[in-house]
């Protein structure tokens, strides 16, 4: 089982791009993807929505986003989604990574 959450971030003026770009380049996303226990930590540019990055960011369980929240790296995040007057959607999944037999057939690897 893992955590999956999805972060849409969005501003005004490419704010969530330059957001993004800044926790890359700051080596913050770096950092965070070097944590134990987490799997993914990515974002992505919407086709129809330049002014929204989405964040997917995945965790093994629960106590590793848990311990993640606790990190100085927390600090940083907040304080440039205050600097870049950034507004969220969260969405939350648990996965049982398991993919149904049925749905195999329509998965080209």
């Amino acid at each position: 089982m893992s955590i999956t959450v999805n972060i849409y971030y969005t501003g005004e003026n490419g704010s969530a791009r330059k957001f993004a770009e800044e926790m890359i380049s700051s080596g913050t996303v770096e950092a965070i993807r070097n944590e134990k226990g987490n799997i993914r930590y990515d974002y992505f540019y919407p086709v129809n929505d330049s002014e929204t990055v989405l964040l997917i960011d995945s965790w093994e369980n629960q106590e590793a986003l848990d311990i993640h929240h606790r990190t100085p790296m927390m600090n940083t995040i907040f304080r440039l989604r205050e600097e870049y007057n950034l507004h969220m959607k969260v969405e939350r999944y648990i996965s049982d990574d398991k993919i149904p037999e049925t749905d195999k057939n329509y998965i080209k690897s």
